[in-house]
């Protein structure tokens, strides 16, 4: 396996030895954190997959467009 080497801060590596678990290499704790995000397609495929009601797609495909039209919006506080 190649490998790169990269520099980073002090309380960049503290926060990442937080995360690091008994047996853990570096490597390992950024995949887990940063590795491969679930997509659309496989929200799409658990949805097929859990054999809803025809009725709850389309309520699910009413809340899409609705968010597509009116954003949601973060709360600041």
């Amino acid at each position: 396996m190649a490998v790169k080497t990269i520099t980073i801060d002090v309380e960049s590596y503290a926060l990442l030895s937080r995360h690091k678990k008994a047996g853990q290499s570096f490597s390992q704790v950024i995949k887990e954190h940063f590795g491969r995000q679930p997509t659309v397609r496989d929200f799409l495929a658990g949805v097929r997959a859990s054999h809803s009601s025809e009725d709850a797609l389309r309520e699910m495909e009413l809340q899409v467009k609705t968010r597509q039209r009116h954003p949601a919006r973060a709360v600041i506080r």
